[in-house]
């Protein structure tokens, strides 16, 4: 393992030979990190986490409790995984056949946010800054800024890049204003961007 000397690990937990964690990172009780994980700085790994040997992790991503971060699993930086949230990397699982070779892969990107208990179906993208509510059950695609709930999970509404939702349609052409922070966002059709 390659671990930066700021990094601490539990002594219950478990980083294999060959992994790669980045500086300030943490990890608590009782996790494993598999040995060909890549992890970027300031990561912080909550009790009971499972990190596979396919995996890519960026920078300041925090995984809470009892979250396993299978293989075929990119998690971009900034991202957040509520406690006991579930990935999956096989559509159609069956104990007597195996499908290692049909992993498909799953990306959650740049300072999105996975609620407490929801699920990632294998196969989908979380765009930049999604928001995916506690409980929810992803199986296709979620937009950029998108607020999404329910099972399956369906958009809702749209968030800002501090957390907070906007006041807008679900799709149109309006403008918002985060109310934290000031930034402003423009929705075009179904498609939502800040503006510089």
């Amino acid at each position: 393992m390659t671990l930066a000397a700021s990094t601490t690990v539990h002594p219950s937990a478990i980083v294999d030979d060959g992994a790669v964690l980045g500086a300030g990172c943490r990890v608590w009780h009782f996790a494993h990190i598999s040995a060909g994980a890549h992890i970027g700085e300031g990561c912080s790994f909550g009790q009971g986490v499972y990190v596979g040997n396919d995996v890519l992790i960026g920078h300041n991503v925090k995984i809470q409790n009892n979250v396993s971060v299978y293989d075929a699993v990119t998690l971009e930086d900034d991202v957040f995984c509520g406690p006991s949230m579930v990935f999956t990397n096989v559509h159609n699982p069956r104990s007597a056949v195996p499908r290692k070779d049909e992993y498909r892969r799953t990306l959650i990107q740049r300072g999105a946010t996975l609620g407490a208990n929801c699920t990632i179906v294998c196969g989908c993208t979380v765009g930049d800054y999604a928001f995916v509510a506690a409980g929810a059950v992803v199986s296709r695609d979620v937009p950029a800024f998108a607020l999404v709930a329910g099972v399956p999970a369906r958009r809702i509404g749209w968030m800002s890049r501090h957390g907070e939702r906007l006041n807008l349609p679900l799709q149109g052409d309006a403008d918002a204003t985060c109310p934290a922070t000031g930034e402003r966002y423009r929705l075009a059709g179904d498609v939502l961007s800040l503006l510089a």
